[in-house]
């Protein structure tokens, strides 16, 4: 005969809860939550931290030349604002952002429209489009620096064009050369607008321009009125990343004219840098706290305006 298996007994209660208590603790140390510490961590570091001293340092006598830091209140504001150099650059970062807000947009609609096609020289032209995105700001202001010169390749080129000596110096109108600056930070970044177009055109239903073809709808009514509404999410995208971008604009300013002519194009983030070279760290953290509250009081109706816009269309 076979002698029968008496069944296991159960587990003390004791044992039975530290069982389940290691269960919970297990799940609980598995929780993809975990994975946002090491994120979480550099973000407090590098970004909330210097942000909080820099409301902090605002308000202090921080420089080079001062062997302790103490509180002066408004001080810097009232200097700041009074001298009339904050509000000239706060005004010229505001001219940048719009004008680099509308030429990005622009270019970047009309090459979405232009290489909508899924071909492969349109795929091809996407690509190329796109390259500047990725290059590195600076290289971007250095080339055009270099181009844009009176000696420049864009002068020779139209000296063998024309026949004649041409020596126009893009770069040095008090009055043109901001447009200029604006539109090389608009060619840096159209392909990203292209590609944020081209995704929000592929997703309009081809039934409803059907039917607005069969109605007689031509090109320029079917865009109008069926299909530029239908981007306002791309839009409302592309004009905040936009604004945001130039607003804290410096590297192709920096590269191309380092604020000049006459201060024409000195974007209030150059003005930091210059202020901090110059050792003056209060007075350039306060700078810093009004572009912050210039973004924020601009930047950010707009955006909810937009936002409005969509839910309107």
């Amino acid at each position: 005969m076979t002698a029968q298996l008496a069944p296991l007994a159960p587990a003390p209660p004791a044992v039975a809860r530290t069982v389940e208590k290691r269960r919970r603790t297990g799940r609980r140390q598995d929780h993809p939550a975990w994975f946002l510490v090491p994120a979480l961590i550099v973000l407090v570091v590098f970004f909330f931290v210097p942000t909080i001293f820099n409301f902090v340092y605002a308000f202090t006598d921080w420089s080079s030349f001062h062997s302790q830091i103490n509180f002066v209140g408004f001080d810097n504001f009232a200097s700041l604002f009074g001298n009339g150099s904050l509000l000239s650059d706060l005004r010229i970062t505001l001219i940048y952002a719009v004008l680099v807000a509308i030429f990005q947009n622009l270019f970047g609609l009309i090459l979405a429209l232009v290489l909508e096609r899924d071909t492969r020289i349109n795929r091809f032209a996407r690509v190329a489009f796109f390259v500047p995105v990725v290059m590195s700001a600076l290289a971007v202001g250095y080339i055009f620096q270099a181009l844009l010169k009176p000696a420049g390749g864009l002068n020779q080129i139209l000296s063998f064009l024309t026949g004649q000596h041409v020596t126009i110096a893009w770069l040095g109108s008090t009055t043109w050369t901001i447009v200029v600056v604006a539109l090389i930070h608009a060619w840096k970044w159209m392909g990203l607008s292209m590609l944020i177009y081209l995704a929000g055109l592929k997703t309009i239903n081809e039934d409803i321009l059907e039917a607005a073809r069969l109605d007689g709808a031509s090109w320029w009514t079917t865009f109008r009125t069926i299909r530029f509404p239908l981007l306002a999410p791309a839009v409302t995208f592309n004009v905040a990343t936009a604004l945001l971008g130039s607003m804290n604009g410096f590297d192709i300013v920096q590269a191309t004219t380092a604020g000049g002519p006459g201060g024409t194009t000195e974007l209030l983030n150059i003005f930091i840098f210059r202020t901090f070279g110059q050792g003056l760290f209060a007075q350039a953290t306060t700078m810093s706290l009004s572009l912050f509250l210039m973004v924020t009081i601009l930047a950010f109706p707009v955006i909810y305006f937009l936002r409005r816009r969509e839910n309107v269309l």
